[in-house]
C-alpha cells in the first residue's frame, strides 16, 4: 500500500512541493482557533471572537477563486508569494493592534483571509508536471487529501504549543511567518517557476462556465454542510451527559482518523472506470455512514461510529479533484480547484449555522440527522446531473514549460479519454 506513496515522494520536487504547501497553509488551518485564543487573552467576548473568525472565513472564501484566477493568468510566483506576505502582514497588524479598535481588527482579519494564497489549488495544478504517469497524479490527489487531515489535526496543536510557550499574540505572528516561508519554498521551486497555464478563452465566468464543474460544486456544498453540522451536533452530544469536552475531542479526532485511513486505502489502489461514476458511489457510502450517528450510543461506541463516518470523506475529496481536472475549462485549473475549496468551506460554515437551531428545536438526534440528509442531497445532485458530469471535456491542467523556453507551455501529457 505504501509503495505508491513512496514512489510519488521520491519523484523530484514532490516532497518539497507537498511540504511547502502544507507549511504555507498553516496560517489558514489555524486561523480560527488562533483568533479565538487571542481575543480571549485580550479580554474580548466569545461573540467578538466568533465574529472575527467568521469574517476571516468569508474573506478567505472570496479570495481563493479570485487569486486562483490570477495564478492562472500571471503564474504562481507573481501571485502566491505577494499574497502570502500581505496576508501575514494583515494578521500581524491584528496581533499588534489587538481588539481596541474594532474597525481595525475586522479590516485586518478580512485582509488576512482575502489574501490567503491559493496554495492548495496551486499544488494540484503542479502535480501533472512533476509526476510522469496519470495514475501517479491520481494517487497524489489522494495523498494531498490525507495530508490535509494531518495538517488540520497538527495545526491546532501547534497553536496551543505556541500559546503555552509564548502568547496568543506570538502564535498569530509566528505561524504566519512560517506560512510565508512555506509559500516561498513552493514558488522558488523549478516546477512552480516554470508552470504556465494553458491558453484560455477570455470569459468573465472563468472556470464557472463549465456545467460539470457547477454540478460538482453544488454537490460539495452539501458535503461541506454535512461536515460542518457534525461539529455542532457532536458538542450537543458530548454536553448531554456523555463526557463533555473529552468525548467531543475524541469524536473529532476519530472523524479525522477515519478520513485518514479511508484516503490512504483509496489512494493505494488503481481504479478503473470514469471517476464521475466512482464519485457517486463514494458519496452514497459517505451519506450512508453518517446515518448511524443518529443512534447516539455510549461515548466509546459513538467515537467508533464517528470514525466510520469519516472513512469516505477523503476518498470523495480525492475523487472530486480528478473530476475538477476533467471539467475545468482550459487555462482555469487553479481557479477551478480554488472554487472547490471555497464551496466546501462555505458549506461547512452553513452547516454549523444550520445545525445549532436544529439541535435546539428537535434535540441532538435531529442534529445528527442533518449530515445524513445533506449527504443524501449531495448524492441526488450528482445523480440528477449525471449527463452533464459524464461529458468531461479537454483537460484544464497544464504541463511544465520546456527547458529551452520557460514561457512556452507544452501540451498536456494526458487526454481526457486516457483518464480513469
Amino acid at each position: 500500500m505504501a509503495a505508491g506513496y513512496a514512489e510519488i515522494l521520491r519523484a523530484r520536487h514532490a516532497m518539497r512541493l507537498l511540504a511547502g504547501t502544507l507549511v504555507g497553509r498553516l496560517p489558514n488551518a489555524t486561523a480560527a482557533i488562533a483568533i479565538v485564543l487571542f481575543v480571549r487573552d485580550e479580554g474580548g467576548t466569545y461573540s467578538l471572537a466568533g465574529g472575527l473568525a467568521a469574517v476571516y472565513g468569508v474573506a478567505n472564501a472570496i479570495g481563493q477563486p479570485v487569486l486562483g484566477r490570477l495564478v492562472d493568468l500571471r503564474g504562481q510566483p507573481r501571485v502566491q508569494l505577494p499574497a502570502a506576505v500581505l496576508s501575514a502582514l494583515a494578521m500581524s497588524v491584528f496581533a499588534c493592534a489587538g481588539t481596541g479598535s474594532l474597525p481595525v481588527a475586522y479590516a485586518a482579519v478580512a485582509a488576512a483571509g482575502l489574501f490567503t494564497p491559493p496554495l492548495e489549488g496551486g499544488l494540484r495544478a503542479l502535480w501533472p508536471s512533476v509526476l510522469p504517469r496519470e495514475e501517479q497524479v491520481h494517487t497524489a490527489y489522494a495523498m494531498d487529501a490525507i495530508a490535509q487531515e494531518v495538517m488540520f489535526t497538527v495545526g491546532p496543536l501547534l497553536v496551543t504549543v505556541c500559546v503555552s510557550l509564548w502568547s496568543a499574540q506570538a502564535a498569530l505572528i509566528v505561524l504566519n511567518v512560517i506560512g510565508v516561508l512555506g509559500a516561498l519554498s513552493v514558488v522558488l521551486s523549478k516546477p512552480s517557476r516554470q508552470w504556465r497555464s494553458a491558453p484560455r478563452e477570455a470569459h468573465w465566468l472563468g472556470a464557472l462556465r463549465s456545467p460539470g464543474l457547477l454540478a460538482l460544486l453544488a454537490a460539495f456544498l452539501f458535503i461541506g454542510l454535512a461536515l460542518g453540522s457534525i461539529t455542532v451536533a457532536g458538542v450537543a452530544y458530548a454536553d448531554d451527559g456523555n463526557g463533555g469536552d473529552a468525548t467531543y475531542g475524541w469524536m473529532m479526532a476519530a472523524l479525522g482518523l477515519g478520513a485518514l485511513v479511508g484516503g490512504t486505502v483509496y489512494g493505494a489502489r488503481r481504479w478503473s472506470g470514469a471517476p464521475e461514476a466512482r464519485l457517486r458511489w463514494l458519496v452514497a457510502l459517505l451519506a450512508l455512514c453518517y446515518l448511524p450517528l443518529t443512534l447516539m450510543p455510549g461515548p466509546v461506541a459513538m467515537v467508533l461510529l464517528t470514525a466510520v463516518a469519516g472513512v469516505f470523506l477523503a476518498p470523495s475529496i480525492a475523487c472530486a479533484f480528478i473530476v475538477v481536472d476533467r471539467h475545468a475549462p482550459q487555462g482555469t485549473v487553479t481557479e477551478a480547484f480554488s472554487w472547490l475549496v471555497t464551496t466546501f468551506t462555505v458549506g461547512a460554515s452553513v452547516g454549523t449555522a444550520v445545525a445549532g437551531p436544529v439541535v435546539e428545536w428537535g434535540g441532538t438526534r435531529w442534529g445528527f440527522a442533518v449530515p445524513a440528509a445533506t449527504g443524501a442531497v449531495a448524492l441526488l445532485v450528482l445523480l440528477a446531473t449525471g449527463t452533464v458530469l459524464s461529458a468531461a471535456h479537454t483537460s484544464g491542467r497544464v504541463a511544465l514549460s520546456s527547458e529551452n523556453d520557460p514561457n512556452r507551455a507544452v501540451e498536456p501529457r494526458f487526454s481526457s479519454q486516457d483518464r480513469a
